[in-house]
């Protein structure tokens, strides 16, 4: 028996060995590099527990499954933005970027073995419900997520329009479950919002990058100006931005909205990883910002775009292509970053299609500001810290030094930690005044209730006056 094990467990080796030499040599053509040696030790370990579980498990396991379940493990203990996608979630991932799915709106990782909601997207069931970044989700209807992988999860949560499910979550600071049912929509995000504020100041939200995103932002930049022409103003004054609860989305987008206040080939971005392809400078240049359209849509930009004076809003909600654009708008000292810490993540996934219509969703680089701070697992500081009530106090968030296996900040040093939360008078960690009223409802953004923007408007007003 056991020289029949040994004989097959070669065999799977052998199997799996040249399967990682084919691709490892497809991957490698053309380049200098040589081959790196396998782990044949290792490879050996992984065929003896692949065909124990064929031979021995309790019940006969498809091929298929376990090849993709070890690829998904594989993926998931790298760090927690990389994964395998199936079919499905490859293409569910193709067309979110385009600004239309379905499901319930919600940016979701793993830890601990339950679903992290690592942010609800704007106007959307989830977001409605009043979902908040850090909540656990324990239970899908009346399934347990302990036990699921993060696609198996993900596959409840989806389905058809008008359908329900009730989820059970876990929040930090409460000392019961509760559960929350919601219908799903075809999700349609409107990733940029503006409007006319009083006195000639306008207000510019980018709820995700999108494709569309950059030429929404001049549209709307726009739309502003013609509304203040028609109230007989004297121009815009000043610009607010709200990148607040922004997951962030697509590089191009992040270039293109940093473009719309920059002046032309100013540095956004940099990244930074181990092949010659994750070394690149981003600019706010055209080839950078203008993927799919044959004309430059900046060409219609409004020339206050560049000049208005300008304050960037951010919270702990505000991750990756938000990141980026703050950053860049803060260290060429165009823009006042006011708010609180963002959520620190800064590095790059690369999606890797495979033959079989899935691919992986692979980390390949950091994410640099323009000046060369690294954003990962630190986040960027806003230059004037206004939380989100008048007592000082703001919902407590989740960020990416607290995921684990989150990725360092820069490859030689450990990440550091998120900044302490602030406390209240009494020392104890305190809610604002909506939330408990009602601590599942979400912060109305651009409400008279918004203090953050409040704030903003101030130091617009402040500066008119100075200018003056």
């Amino acid at each position: 028996m056991s020289s029949k094990l040994q004989q097959a467990s070669l065999v799977v080796s052998g199997l799996i060995a040249g399967i990682l030499v084919s691709l490892n040599f497809s991957a490698s053509a053309g380049k200098d590099e040589a081959l790196s040696a396998l782990p044949v030790e290792e490879l050996r370990s992984f065929a003896d527990v692949y065909n124990a579980i064929k031979r021995g498990y309790v019940e006969p396991v498809d091929d298929k499954k376990l090849i993709t379940h070890a690829i998904s493990g594989m993926l998931a203990n790298l760090d927690p933005h990389s994964a395998y996608l199936d079919a499905d979630s490859f293409k569910d991932l193709q067309v979110s970027t385009q600004g239309e799915f379905g499901g319930l709106g919600i940016e979701v990782g793993m830890e601990d073995g339950f679903v992290k909601v690592v942010s609800p997207i704007e106007d959307t069931p989830a977001f409605k419900a009043g979902l908040k970044p850090g909540d656990l989700i324990i239970k899908l209807d009346d399934t347990p997520v302990k036990g699921l992988t993060l696609n198996d999860a993900v596959k409840k949560m989806r389905g058809k329009p008008k359908t329900q499910i009730r989820l059970t979550i876990v929040r930090k600071g409460e000392a019961k479950s509760f559960e929350v049912t919601l219908t799903r929509e075809k999700i349609k995000v409107q990733s940029v919002k503006s409007k006319l504020l009083e006195g000639g100041y306008g207000y510019l939200r980018v709820t995700q990058f999108q494709e569309e995103t950059a030429p929404d932002v001049v549209k709307h930049l726009e739309r502003l100006l013609k509304a203040d022409m028609d109230a007989k103003g004297e121009g815009i004054k000043g610009l607010v931005l709200d990148l607040r609860n922004d997951p962030g989305g697509l590089l191009n987008g992040a270039v293109g909205v940093s473009a719309a206040f920059l002046q032309p080939k100013t540095l956004v971005t940099s990244t930074d990883g181990r092949t010659e392809d994750a070394k690149r400078r981003y600019t706010a240049s055209p080839e950078d910002y203008q993927r799919g359209y044959k004309d430059d849509f900046m060409k219609n930009l409004p020339a206050f775009a560049r000049t208005t004076p300008l304050v960037v809003l951010v919270n702990g909600g505000s991750a990756s292509a938000s990141e980026i654009v703050a950053g860049a708008l803060q260290d060429h000292k165009r823009a006042v970053v006011m708010g609180t810490q963002t959520f620190g993540k800064g590095s790059v996934q690369t999606v890797l299609p495979l033959s079989n219509n899935a691919a992986i969703k692979l980390t390949t680089a950091r994410y640099f500001t323009p000046s060369g701070r690294s954003i990962q697992a630190k986040g960027i500081t806003p230059d004037i810290i206004v939380e989100e009530s008048a007592n000082g106090e703001s919902r407590e968030r989740v960020r990416e030094a607290d995921l684990e296996r989150h990725l360092g900040g820069d490859k030689d040093k450990p990440a550091e930690a998120a900044p302490a939360k602030p406390q209240t008078k009494n020392g104890k960690k305190g809610k604002t005044d909506e939330a408990e009223e009602n601590p599942h409802r979400p912060l109305e953004f651009a409400s008279k209730k918004d203090y953050q923007l409040g704030q903003a408007l101030n130091l617009l007003k402040a500066w008119q006056i100075i200018k003056h």
